[in-house]
Parts: structure tokens; sequence; C-alpha cells
């Protein structure tokens, strides 16, 4: 006959079963715990480099410092890890904030740019015709890896589309890793140095919460969750960015709104984005990083060059500056170049239209041309 358990057994079975979940408890805490502090000492990190840039007066020095301390932080293996939850939130308030730079004459403006958008296509095609050959050569990648590697895509993208066509989902992220950390590098001392352009506090992009008209406020944060939810319906390259940078547009270029996000929060999105970028290089060997930076450098350096040319031998034909153009065919990432271009009082519209369509142009052609070529 079978017994039931006593009152004793049943009293016993429920201290050891809440032993247990405590411990399932204690042990999940320990896991969250230490992963909370390297999130906070790498944001710590960034939020000291982002205070020396700034007082060097480098453009965007929250995102550029919070990059470069990170880099250099993940390459000595200390303790860092990237906040990368928030990142699809960090890019939305990027998006809103590029959109807010659109103005209401963009209309008029699109068809003197269709020559510049033309040129473009060329252009990526002769720096895919360069760096392509060049990282099978010296960097001895296969041709899938060193295809989806070269081409100056999305990082993200890339990494996806290379890796179902066979390459090496690892050199892949680490050169375009390298490819955008190279680009920005290059660029913010060029601006810095290399030009006139007045300095001043490049950190303070946007206007202070307080002096923002709460209807404003309103409008921008619709901008934000509604582009983060029609983005990826819409099958946008950069869901995140590019919906909530549309529909901010759209608002500011219709006078619904006249004011970018508030500027804590924005140098609060530089700060976590740099740090999110400078973190990238976690998990792999020294040597590992410095053959992927050696190589980005040779290669960015190539497709830098092809933008140089173009941009002395056209931007007067296109009617705009030598920088802006620069901006635009530069192969960094499309937030990156678009908040250089807001930091530099350049055309916001210009330079994101560019990389919005060089994304597009290389994630729709690159699969159907690597089969080509392959063959």
């Amino acid at each position: 006959m079978r017994h039931l358990p006593t009152t004793q057994a049943c009293v016993q079975e429920m201290h050891e079963t809440n032993n247990e979940q405590a411990s399932d408890i204690s042990q999940d805490q320990m896991h969250i715990g230490p992963k909370l502090a390297r999130i906070g000492l790498a944001l710590a990190i960034g939020a000291v480099g982002g205070a020396v840039f700034n007082w060097l007066g480098m453009p965007l020095p929250w995102m550029l410092g919070a990059l470069v301390f990170n880099t250099i932080a993940a390459t000595a293996r200390a303790p860092v890890l990237p906040p990368s939850r928030v990142r699809q939130y960090v890019i939305v308030v990027i998006g809103v904030m590029l959109g807010s730079g659109f103005t209401p004459d963009l209309m008029n403006q699109l068809g003197t740019w269709m020559l510049s958008l033309l040129f473009l296509a060329a252009y990526l095609a002769i720096a895919g015709a360069l760096a392509v050959p060049y990282y099978i050569r010296l960097g001895k990648f296969d041709p899938a890896t060193a295809y989806f590697a070269g081409m100056p895509g999305g990082l993200n993208e890339m990494i996806l589309i290379g890796r179902d066509m066979g390459g090496d989902e690892r050199k892949i992220a680490l050169a375009h890793a390298s490819r955008i950390l190279v680009t920005v590098s290059l660029l913010a001392l060029w601006f810095r140095f290399g030009t006139d352009f007045e300095i001043g506090d490049r950190g303070q992009i946007g206007v202070p919460f307080a002096e923002i008209p709460g209807i404003e406020l309103l409008i921008l944060a619709a901008c934000g969750v509604f582009g983060y939810v029609i983005g990826p319906m819409l099958r946008l390259p950069a869901p995140m960015l590019v919906g909530p940078m549309l529909l901010s547009a759209l608002a500011h270029i219709f006078g619904l709104s006249t004011t970018p996000p508030p500027q804590e929060l924005v140098v609060l999105a530089q700060l976590i984005l740099g740090t999110i970028m400078g973190c990238r290089f976690l998990g792999s060997t020294a040597r590992q990083i410095g053959h992927a930076v050696l190589l980005s450098i040779g290669a960015t350096l190539i497709t830098l060059g092809v933008t140089l040319l173009f941009a002395l031998l056209l931007h007067q034909m296109f009617g705009h500056t030598f920088n802006q153009v620069l901006l635009a065919y530069a192969p960094g990432g499309l937030a990156e170049m678009s908040l250089i271009a807001l930091a530099m009082g350049a055309e916001v519209d210009y330079v994101a239209l560019h990389h919005i369509v060089r994304i597009t142009i290389i994630v729709l052609l690159a699969p159907f041309i690597f089969r080509f070529v392959g063959k």
C-alpha cells in the first residue's frame, strides 16, 4: 500500500524546494552582477575617453573617445562588456537626431543631388574592385570572405550575407569593425588638424532638454517609437536607424518640429554607441586584432584614396564643398558619418542620403554580383 507523505515530509520538501530556488536566484544574481559590473566599467572608460577627447577639442568627442578608449581596453583584455541590449534604443535616438537635420527645401535639392548619387555607384564599383583583391592577395582570405569584407556596406548586413554565402563571419566582422574605427578616426583627425574648421565644444550637439517645448518632445518621441516599429516592417537598410530618421525628417520637413532630441540624451547615445563599437574586438586574440587592424588600415586607405579623388575632382560639379562630398562618400558607418556631418555643420540630409543609398545598393546587389564574379 502506498503511504501518503507526512506533514513533516511535506515541510521538509518545501524547505528543500525553496532552498533550490534561492540557490538558482543567487546564481543568476552572481552571473548578472559581474556582467553589469563589466558593462559599467566599459561605460566608465568610455566616459573618461569622451571627457579627454572633449578637452582635446575633437569632433564627436563622446563617441570617438569612448570608441578609442574601449578599443584599447578590449585589446588589453580588460574585463569590459558592451551594453549591447540597449544599442537598438540608442540607434533610435541617433536616427531621430539625424532626421532633425533634414530641411524643408529638401525636395528642391533632390534634383541637384542625382548626379552625385549616380557617381556614388561608380565609386562603389571602383572601391570594391580595389579592396576585394587586396584582401585576397595580402590577407589570404578566401573569395567569399574577401568580397564581403572588402565591400563597404553596413557591418551587420555584410556579416549576415557573407556568412550565408560561405564567408568567414569572424574575419568579416573584424574587417568592418576595423574599417569603421579607422575611417572615423582618420576623418576626425583631418577635421581637427587638417582644416580651418572652428572646433569649439563639439560635444554639445542638440538643444538642452529644458529648452524644448513639450509638444515637440512628444512628436520626437513618436518618431522614435513608430520608426522603431515600421523600419523592420518596410525592410529598410539599418531599420532601427533609418525608420526613426525618416519619420523625424518628415516631421522637420513639414514643420511639425524644429528641434533635435535633447542634448543630454544625444551625448548619452554617443557614449553608449562608442562604447559598443570599441568593445567589438572582445574575444579576439591580440594577433587577430592586430592583423585585422593592419589589413583594414591598408584597405581603408585604398577606399579613402578613391573617396578623396572623387571629392577633389567632382565636388564643384556636384555643387557641394569638398568636405561634404568627402563625408558622403567616405566608407564609414551611416550613423558615424552622419554624426560627423552634424558636428561639422555640413548638410546632414545630403550625407545621410548618400550612405543610405550606398548601403542599399550593396545589400541588394552584393549577393548577385558575388555569384556572377564567382562563376
